[in-house]
């Protein structure tokens, strides 16, 4: 039985929640720094690339030899700059009420996807149990 079947997209949708929440923090982390770019991702638009990878008939690269070179398992999203409203004078883009925006909204989406992935736990362990 493999875990693609159970979960479905919500693994790699939890691997990108994870990856948002790390650009996102950077971002508020960097909100003083002169000079400092923020960026996102498309997350409905890389989730959309993971699914059309994993679709049936997609070639799917697999390490035979420990001398091969490992794939990413994910595409790398490709970080985009955010075009600020209202540009400051050091340089800076960051928002940080459209990033703590952005960081609760992404937070709801992986609470979401844990809570599906909980679910289908407590499913399996019932028909495990023959309940």
């Amino acid at each position: 039985m493999k875990a693609d079947g159970i979960f479905g997209i919500h693994e790699q949708a939890l691997k990108l929640h994870d990856r948002r929440t790390e650009v996102l923090a950077a971002n508020l982390a960097n909100a003083d720094t002169p000079g400092y770019k923020a960026r996102d991702f498309n997350f409905q638009a890389t989730l959309r690339e993971v699914q059309s990878e994993q679709a049936p008939g997609s070639v799917v690269m697999r390490v035979t030899n420990p001398r091969h070179i490992a794939v990413a398992p994910m595409p790398l999203e490709v970080l985009q700059y955010r075009v600020p409203d209202q540009p400051s004078v050091d340089g800076n883009t960051v928002d940080s009420q459209r990033e703590q925006a952005a960081f609760a909204e992404n937070e709801v989406g992986h609470q979401a996807t844990i809570r599906f992935i909980d679910g289908a736990l407590g499913t399996l362990k019932r028909a495990i149990r023959g309940q």
